[in-house]
């Protein structure tokens, strides 16, 4: 019984190579991260000004038919942190073609207060607004990625260990 219960075990070594794919997939996913943030900051000036670009791009799809979600996400940061914007007020002007903003811009919301005088409307840029709120809450943003990390290490550690073992006691059995 125990002869054929080790033949088992030998049978389903492909399934417990599984555990090896997995450590490899991980792994890959790991450096794959760990590059992306390598790259990340070794070209922040270079983000940060596609980044400003695409935005200012993306304000012409603000309230148009299909893009309900940039609309509300637009309006919800210039409420909530302040600002107009990418750069600062007057990028809406090109969106409009007049002088004007979204009613989210306003220092006191009401219908139609985008197309009041610009002393109504909020002065600071949302992109480098958002930039510094970023910066202040980094501690926790990088406390979120190293426990993102740690698991992962687990994971690989985990995987490989089992895997050890499971090749360990095929050979011993064999």
């Amino acid at each position: 019984m125990a002869r054929a219960c080790l033949q088992a075990v030998k049978y389903l070594m492909f399934a417990f190579n599984l555990l090896f794919w997995f450590f490899l997939l991980l792994l890959l996913v790991f450096l794959l991260e760990a590059t992306i943030a390598i790259l990340f900051f070794a070209y922040t000036d270079k983000i940060d000004r596609y980044a400003q670009q695409d935005l200012k791009k993306g304000l012409h799809l603000y309230g148009t038919q299909g893009n309900v979600g940039l609309t509300n996400a637009w309006s919800i940061i210039q409420t909530d942190f302040r600002c107009c914007g990418v750069s600062n007020y007057t990028d809406w002007f090109e969106v409009y073609n007049a002088t004007r903003v979204p009613d989210s811009c306003c220092l006191e919301f009401s219908e139609s207060c985008g197309l009041h005088a610009p002393g109504t409307w909020w002065k600071a840029p949302c992109y480098e607004t958002v930039k510094v709120w970023l910066q202040e809450n980094l501690l926790a943003v990088g406390i979120f990625g190293l426990c993102t990390a740690l698991v992962q290490i687990l994971g690989l550690t985990f995987a490989m260990t089992m895997y050890c073992q499971v090749v360990k006691a095929d050979t011993y059995c064999a």
